[in-house]
């Protein structure tokens, strides 16, 4: 069966009979421009937020490309995080899922070599990896990326942000010059430009309007509020409209902390998500969310990237974003599958100037109200 709207892509019928599976009908915005561009060949750098299709955007070209009567390795996916490799593994495995050989190997740090040695020299086609792990089967000489022919950089500007950028760099390095290479990131800093220049061949631009991405399902609300009313301000929040699952935003890892710890004194059930914490911590805390042991998670934006996140119902930016993309990143948390979500932004004294382009993004969505604390006074 060919979904619909997958019809005039001529993919091969194993990929239409698993994305149909999968629930593909109609291509998103995302994979409508960027799939044509890749299966042409192109060289494309994709600027989509989180949630908007773009694994199968790249991955949906790249299990087309692969000729699984070839026991090399033919496709390199690099991702900031352990959490969002196995994501785009575990997509790409059911992408071709009905071509028989494939063989996709996730290989990440936190975790045991055994498994990954083993789909290594099993012959994997498509490899999803971390960067420093990747570096490091490298250095083993446990993969060979002489014949890779295609190339996909997610999440490129969390990757960077993480400090990734020479890793990546080494690892672009050892790639075959002529490689067809997809750079997906929800943000364009100069920083990607330049990569862009240096390691991709005249690369399409495809970008997928923030506006799209806007939920109208998201109850959104922004309450002006002093720094240090932030706290009490949150809790009457908290007490007039109880969360099932709420994540709380910060913009550093020692304000995550901090306010984590007001919240557990608060008698809350919340943890913390933030890059310093270790890999198994990272699991438990995560797997408590899901479960319903905890109802709060406060995390950084960079942390929260690319981790697999169930939807929650409440949204709060404790700490305004620093952009657009930013706040409509975090909001696309919450609404998803037609049911409805509340996002609340706090606007503290000296935010006045990153207030205005989020309105202008969401225009009278965004409604202003008053604090139950302010009410009292």
């Amino acid at each position: 069966m060919v979904p619909p709207g997958f019809a005039e892509l001529m993919l091969a019928p194993e990929v239409n009979r698993a994305i149909a599976e999968m629930g593909f009908v109609e291509p998103t915005e995302i994979q409508s421009r960027v799939i044509p561009l890749l299966l042409d060949g192109r060289d494309v750098i994709g600027q989509a937020q989180t949630g908007t299709g773009k694994t199968a955007a790249f991955g949906i070209p790249l299990i087309e490309g692969i000729d699984e009567t070839l026991r090399y390795v033919q496709a390199l996916v690099l991702a900031p995080t352990r959490e969002l490799a196995m994501q785009i593994g575990e997509e790409l495995r059911k992408i071709g899922r009905y071509i028989p050989g494939i063989c996709v190997a996730t290989i990440y740090g936190g975790a045991g070599y055994g498994r990954q040695f083993e789909d290594l020299k099993g012959g994997a086609q498509v490899v999803v990896g971390t960067p420093g792990r990747v570096i490091d089967h490298l250095q083993r000489g446990t993969l060979k990326l002489d014949n890779i022919d295609y190339l996909v950089l997610d999440e490129a500007d969390r990757m960077l942000d993480m400090g990734f950028l020479p890793d990546v760099e080494r690892i672009l390095r050892r790639t075959p010059r002529e490689r067809q290479t997809a750079l997906f990131s929800a943000t364009v800093p100069t920083v990607i430009r330049v990569l862009s220049r240096r390691y991709m061949y005249e690369p399409a631009s495809v970008h997928v309007q923030p506006q799209s991405l806007t939920v109208e399902e998201v109850e959104q609300v922004y309450y002006e509020v002093a720094e240090r009313d932030k706290v009490e301000g949150l809790l009457s929040l908290i007490a007039a409209d109880p969360p099932e699952r709420a994540m709380i935003f910060r913009q550093m890892k020692i304000g995550v902390d901090r306010l984590v710890a007001q919240l557990k004194r608060r008698g809350l059930a919340v943890a913390a998500i933030h890059g310093d914490m270790s890999q198994k911590v990272r699991e438990e805390v995560l797997r408590d969310f899901r479960d319903g042991t905890l109802t709060y998670l406060v995390a950084t934006d960079v942390a929260a990237r690319g981790l697999d996140i169930p939807e929650v119902s409440h949204v709060f930016n404790f700490d305004i974003p620093e952009d657009s993309d930013a706040y409509v990143h975090r909001i696309g948390r919450t609404a998803r599958a037609g049911r409805s979500g509340r996002a609340v932004t706090f606007v503290a004294e000296w935010d006045s100037d990153k207030l205005p382009p989020i309105q202008k993004l969401v225009g009278n969505r965004l409604e202003r109200r008053l604090l139950p604390i302010y009410e009292q006074r």
